[in-house]
């Protein structure tokens, strides 16, 4: 079983850094898309990626249009605080692609728009939040991923 974690510009270092501690746990493969909002060998990212970092199973793009063209033939799914359907009932299989948008303003609007029927949120039972924070959403929808490919 492997999922495949991607992060659209990721702005906050000590995020990255959970996910890729998050990635490396679950045998999932981190994919991230520039710019950042940070240096790679930023000291945060370091810090919550603690020395697994070098074993992670990462990939690198420039830009949202290089990952898309080399990724043109993956089956993806799109997590978004806008999506109508939950995440529990996303089609998870093997190699999936997760994307997950930056942490200030989530995907792209183009992305949202043109994918509709693969756009899926977690639900929030609060109206006082806009969205969880990106490696507490990220951690909720891999572990359920793993939970029903565990169970087929």
């Amino acid at each position: 079983m492997s999922l495949n974690i991607v992060l659209i510009e990721p702005e906050i270092p000590n995020n990255t850094g959970n996910i890729g501690r998050l990635a490396l746990a679950t045998g999932s493969t981190l994919h991230l898309v520039k710019p950042f909002g940070f240096e790679i060998d930023d000291s945060r990212l370091k810090r919550a990626g603690l020395d697994y970092w070098q074993h992670l199973d990462i990939v690198y793009y420039d830009d949202i249009d290089d990952f898309f063209t080399k990724n043109k033939t993956a089956n993806m799914v799109y997590l978004s605080s806008h999506g109508k359907q939950q995440y529990w009932d996303i089609p998870f299989k093997d190699d999936l692609f997760l994307v997950f948008g930056k942490e200030s303003v989530g995907l792209p609007k183009h992305i949202t728009q043109n994918n509709e029927d693969s756009l899926f949120k977690i639900p929030l039972y609060s109206k006082h939040i806009r969205s969880l924070n990106l490696a507490n959403a990220v951690s909720v929808v891999v572990y359920e991923g793993l939970r029903q490919l565990g169970s087929k």
